[in-house]
């Protein structure tokens, strides 16, 4: 299973600081992921590209290439009003993920998510089904994916996001699951097991890691993940064959990069015994 980075859990490290300069330049994070963290590939936030002009996601792909750390994904970190009843708001969304599917197309990403915004009524499963039918036809056309990320209203369960792609249809149109979304929900073993089936990207999102009881070592082996355990996670995601890419969001607060490394670490524990990916960087 491919382990990637969702660039956003380094915002702190792209952001500008007093400086006017940030600590990671966004053009350097694909060598950065590769050769600091250990991780195969990059999922990248709409936010940390505010502003960044097309030229720029030009040459952020050819870095990536280089540096054998491709973009794969393009998140749209704002929830769009695919269920709005306003034909304009309606519209608005499906621009925007146009957008979005076109970034993602210039980046050589596989697939763009979008979180729908939409009040949980049956009613209005059909209304988000057409909107969204017309960014998948773009993606498509561009040979991308479309995939639905976790968010209040509708697709907080996992029922109604399948029966919302359902309702899209076709094979360009998928899902996005998170672990943190899953360890909200009531039964996080089934709910990944409902949406994992239609995942080509499962979000391992962490939170904290803390010295295991009794543990007087450093060592990564030593730290347990809170507040929900990975193990459970990880095991459901496999029960259903699930493998594609596993992508790293470190969503606590101090050292991002320990974090995600502590974060790597754990995941590769728990796939211990799969192949791990060939290392480009080897066969040079």
């Amino acid at each position: 299973m491919l382990l990637t980075l969702s660039a956003i859990s380094l915002r702190a490290m792209l952001a500008r600081g007093k400086s006017g300069k940030p600590k990671l330049d966004l053009l350097d994070l694909p060598q950065y992921t590769r050769q600091e963290l250990g991780l195969h590939g990059l999922n990248v936030s709409t936010d940390l590209l505010a502003g960044v002009s097309r030229e720029t996601l030009e040459r952020l792909r050819e870095r990536a290439d280089k540096a054998g750390c491709a973009c794969l994904l393009l998140i749209e970190a704002e929830p769009q009003p695919f269920g709005d009843p306003s034909e304009s708001a309606g519209a608005a969304a499906v621009e925007r993920l146009h957008k979005v599917i076109q970034a993602a197309h210039i980046l050589g990403c596989n697939a763009a998510a979008v979180k729908i915004q939409a009040v949980d009524d049956p009613t209005v499963v059909q209304r988000c089904a057409e909107r969204l039918r017309k960014g998948v036809e773009r993606a498509e056309r561009l040979e991308l994916n479309v995939l639905v990320s976790p968010h209040e209203g509708l697709t907080k369960t996992p029922e109604r996001v399948t029966e919302l792609i359902k309702k899209v249809g076709g094979f360009r149109v998928g899902t996005f699951p998170d672990f943190q979304a899953a360890a909200a929900s009531p039964d996080p073993v089934s709910y990944l097991r409902r949406l994992t089936p239609y995942a080509s990207v499962v979000s391992a999102s962490t939170v904290k890691f803390v010295p295991e009881k009794g543990s007087e070592s450093a060592d990564a082996g030593a730290y347990k993940h809170q507040p929900y355990d990975l193990e459970p996670l990880v095991a459901a995601i496999l029960s259903v064959g699930y493998d594609g890419t596993l992508a790293i969001e470190y969503r606590g607060t101090g050292d991002a990069k320990m974090g995600v490394m502590r974060s790597r670490q754990a995941l590769e524990r728990l796939l211990e015994g799969e192949p791990a990916p060939a290392d480009e960087d080897e066969d040079e």
